[in-house]
């Protein structure tokens, strides 16, 4: 069990680095991940200069939301493939009175226009292009309106919206360093991104080929944006000029979306999902996250077994609870606008139960075997995850993407904004898998106008006593889920440290392909002990890097995931 006394002697400031080390293809194992010790506040994120902004927050008495919403304004800069303001995401928060948790959803939504024939070719068959390369695959962005509503109901009042933009402001004006991940990321994107003069010429040189370590990455138009938003508020991105030229170039790019589009789009506040496991309360972000719903699902199933570090028994309990979460996922969830989808049933304890029953202890249950039962009768890669804590208990679990690294590519002209390929998460059709793999086979989450595409994205927080003792979330498109839950089977049954149980190999099954992902350094062992009970076993290289932070008696604990080179937890 980890230790959960909560500390209230604050004292101290401490930054320190996580490692710079990053895990290559085709390497074994993963880097060390170095844990962070801090007394008043921490954040943890995918990117040192965005964390070193919200630590600076907390440290002028900001709490955890000011801090999350000045980060992740930031990381619009200072990390382009995921951090943004031309995507969405989701927000869980736990207030300091131990009362009350909520969440903010600002996921993107689909251009009124949308149809469920906008995805298909001629032949009525799924069009990846139309779902990821092209305009049609943009998504209304969410996560200015997001950002400045948790801002104006859970920030402190001691900052407006637009002192915690400022600091962004020249990072984009001046430039910053081509280093670390822009310098590894890149490479990988220089065609999505050439393709579009407008991201070329802040994104390539000259000569063609993309910014290298040591150019400089300036981004005047996000600068302008940016500064417009601080003045105006958050009205100014969606009505206005800058409306204007995002509607522009979305329509430009063979798109759908309008300036009716982003003028109605609007953020979400949701109760969060709720669960338990060995003493300790789950909270969750609810649809339209599949996260939080399937994390609770596969942690009820997963209660009623003795799990084990380096126990291949342990693996594959896990991996058959993996199989039947993301099969109802297939099948259930959707925008719950739309969707009547029955979260009670799935994360009932007697649902875990009928699951339950139907794992082979010895032996694999092959994908195609099953079929998800029905929850009703129980009613009663390139995303990026940040977690803050303040020193008076608030907590913030914040989780944004734009869906592939850098998005569809497209850099709005004049306003610096990279958009989203979101609209990629829908079930284009029955059947049809989306770029992670997932698929859809009924309704739930087919495209439709104003809906909201189905996410993965599990921002968590885990209680004791009203408390918050782990701040939890990942990056990594299917494999977000899984990854969480081993972040929370490792703290809570192994009792292992947070940068133990985030250096762990993970491992990950999605239902269909009918395969299990393994990282590099997991024992050989194990693989083969998996592969005796008949699992298809195929290693694949990180895609995933959880930020955590834990309480401890010492005060918090962070651990930013060194599979992502920069990343940094600091605290004061």
């Amino acid at each position: 069990m980890i230790r959960t006394v909560i500390s209230t002697a604050l004292v101290a400031f401490v930054v320190l680095f996580a490692p710079a080390a990053q895990a290559q293809r085709g390497e074994k194992g993963i880097p060390p991940v170095e844990a962070v010790t801090a007394k008043h506040g921490m954040v943890v994120s995918q990117e040192a200069r965005a964390t070193r902004i919200g630590v600076e927050i907390l440290k002028q008495g900001g709490n955890a939301v000011d801090a999350a919403v000045a980060t992740g304004f930031a990381l619009a800069v200072t990390y382009p493939r995921a951090g943004n303001i031309g995507g969405g995401g989701f927000m869980v928060i736990h207030l300091a009175d131990g009362k009350r948790a909520t969440t903010i959803d600002y996921r993107e939504t689909a251009p009124a226009a949308t149809t469920r024939t906008t995805y298909l070719d001629a032949n009525g068959e799924a069009d990846p292009r139309k779902s990821r390369d092209l305009g049609t695959a943009i998504g209304v962005p969410g996560t200015v309106a997001g950002l400045a509503l948790a801002h104006e109901r859970y920030g402190s009042g001691r900052f407006t919206l637009a002192d915690l933009i400022r600091p962004s402001i020249p990072l984009a004006r001046k430039g910053i360093p081509v280093e670390t991940d822009i310098a590894d990321s890149l490479p990988g994107v220089a065609a999505r991104l050439g393709r579009w003069p407008s991201s070329a010429k802040i994104f390539m040189r000259p000569v063609g080929s993309v910014l290298r370590e040591g150019d400089t990455l300036i981004q005047g138009d996000l600068a302008d944006t940016l500064e417009a938003i601080a003045e105006k508020g958050p009205r100014a991105f969606y009505e206005g000029p800058i409306a204007d030229k995002i509607a522009a170039a979305v329509q430009k790019a063979g798109g759908l979306m309008t300036t009716d589009d982003l003028r109605d789009y609007r953020p979400k506040e949701r109760a969060p999902v709720r669960g338990s496991y060995r003493g300790f309360d789950i909270v969750s972000m609810p649809p339209p996250s599949s996260g939080g719903v399937l994390l609770i699902a596969m942690l009820n199933m997963l209660e009623a077994y003795d799990l084990k570090p380096g126990d291949a028994r342990t693996l594959h309990l896990m991996t058959e609870v993996m199989k039947r979460a993301y099969a109802d996922r297939s099948v259930f969830l959707g925008d719950p606008d739309f969707v009547d989808a029955p979260v009670t049933g799935l994360t009932a304890r007697g649902y875990a139960d009928a699951l339950r029953a139907t794992i082979d202890p010895k032996r694999a249950t092959r994908a195609g075997l099953f079929n998800p039962v029905n929850p009703l009768r129980f009613e009663s890669e390139n995303t990026t995850h940040y977690s803050v804590m303040d020193r008076d208990g608030n907590a913030v679990s914040n989780t944004y993407t734009l869906n592939f690294g850098y998005g569809v590519g497209l850099v709005a002209e004049g306003t610096g904004i990279l958009l989203n390929n979101e609209l990629d998460d829908f079930a284009a059709k029955p059947g049809a898998p989306n770029a992670f793999g997932l698929v859809g086979f009924h309704d739930a989450n087919a495209p439709g106008g104003r809906k909201r595409p189905l996410s993965s994205m599990t921002p968590t927080i885990v209680l004791k006593d009203g408390k918050p003792v782990i701040v939890t979330g990942s990056p990594g498109g299917s494999r977000i889920i899984t990854t969480v839950l081993q972040i929370l089977v490792r703290t809570l049954d192994f009792g292992q440290s947070v940068d133990a149980a985030t250096q762990a190999p993970r491992i990950h099954h999605q239902w269909q392909p009918d395969v299990v992902r393994v990282e590099p350094g997991l024992d050989p062992a194990l693989i083969g002990d998996l592969e005796a009970r008949g699992h298809n076993v195929v290693e694949a290289r990180p895609g995933t890097a959880a930020n955590t932070i834990v309480m401890t008696p010492e005060g918090l604990v962070g651990a930013a995931d060194s599979r992502t080179r920069g990343a940094l937890a600091a605290g004061h």
